[in-house]
């Protein structure tokens, strides 16, 4: 490792210290607006701090501040109006060990072990092995001696299912059983999405709980009762969208403004499906032609989640391999 990358994993640590420490009397004082602010001024300087890092590590180090700045403004909106009863080190372990966004579930913590602890761990390590073995696959579709742009295509998709096993279903149901077995509230925050019948379910219920508790809490509550609930909800896709780019495009420094108009696309399309739900149209109730609605929405505009950009730059490097080719336009 060279030293300027030392000096930069250094930069991290100590705005990762200063959110954590100066997050909880934010929190507690409900003073949402300067989590906001306290993310609005670290990731911009992370991102000059590592903007000449691998973006794989690019990427890391900008979730990692805003996941932490997430939580500060999550906890102090939580909270608003309501007895503050997370200690500081309960705090620390919601803030810096846990993806979920709901911080009640640690106010148990290292009470009474939760049932289910056992089950969550051994069902993460199942997905874990198989999504390991999807990327072991994956080796062997990058060498297929078929057209490049198919084997490119073919193996992007099945390291991208492998990847999301391995964290979304496998190490985030882990952490979820451990934190039980230590009295904490923790769930699994990716429920059986594959059961959604509809947008408004697989986004609102099923797909990402950390993201649907962040927005809902951080975006939703507060602004719906002010400018009404269609525009709050497509404004927490559009903010899904920015914190997504700074996941996605910010990292490669290219392909901006692609995930946000992905969740503006999801943003309207779940409203259009509430006002169409109002009017009880047959498709929506009839549950082949309602999955191939939702299948539909996810699916077609998925090259703007997921540009070349970062498919060739972030996902290939994970899986331990250089892209076939330059897809990118």
């Amino acid at each position: 490792m060279s030293p300027i990358a030392v000096i930069n994993l250094y930069y991290l640590a100590l705005v990762y210290l200063f959110l954590l420490t100066i997050g909880y009397p934010i929190a507690k004082r409900n003073l949402a607006w300067l989590g906001w602010l306290c993310l609005v001024i670290c990731v911009p300087a992370i991102w000059l701090v590592f903007r000449l890092e691998h973006p794989v590590i690019k990427m890391l180090a900008i979730i990692v501040t805003t996941f932490t700045g997430m939580k500060i403004v999550v906890v102090a909106e939580s909270y608003r109006n309501k007895p503050f009863n997370l200690s500081f080190f309960q705090w620390l372990m919601f803030a810096a060990a846990w993806a979920g966004m709901r911080p009640h579930a640690f106010e148990s913590l290292f009470g009474k072990g939760k049932p289910g602890s056992w089950q969550l761990i051994k069902n993460g390590f199942i997905r874990v092995l198989i999504g390991v073995a999807l990327l072991t696959l994956a080796h062997f579709t990058a060498k297929l001696t078929i057209d490049k742009q198919t084997a490119f295509i073919i193996t992007s998709g099945i390291m991208l299912v492998g990847l999301s096993l391995i964290l979304h279903f496998g190490i985030l149901s882990i952490s979820a059983g451990l934190w039980r077995f230590f009295g904490a509230d923790t769930y699994l925050l990716f429920r059986q999405p594959a059961k959604s019948n509809s947008l408004t379910e697989f986004w609102g219920r099923r797909w990402n709980l950390a993201f649907i508790e962040m927005l809902s809490i951080a975006v939703l509550r507060p602004l719906k009762a002010k400018i009404g609930n269609t525009t709050a909800v497509l404004l927490s896709f559009l903010l899904s969208g920015l914190l997504h780019e700074v996941a996605i495009t910010l990292p490669v420094n290219a392909g901006f403004g692609m995930p946000t108009v992905y969740f503006f696309i999801q943003g309207l399309a779940v409203v259009a499906e509430k006002k169409m739900e109002k009017q009880n149209l047959i498709f929506l109730k009839n549950k082949l032609t309602a999955k191939l609605w939702l299948l539909f929405w996810l699916i077609a505009p998925v090259h703007f989640l997921f540009p070349n950009f970062f498919i060739e730059q972030i996902v290939w490097p994970l899986a331990n391999l250089n892209p076939l080719l330059n897809t990118a336009p």
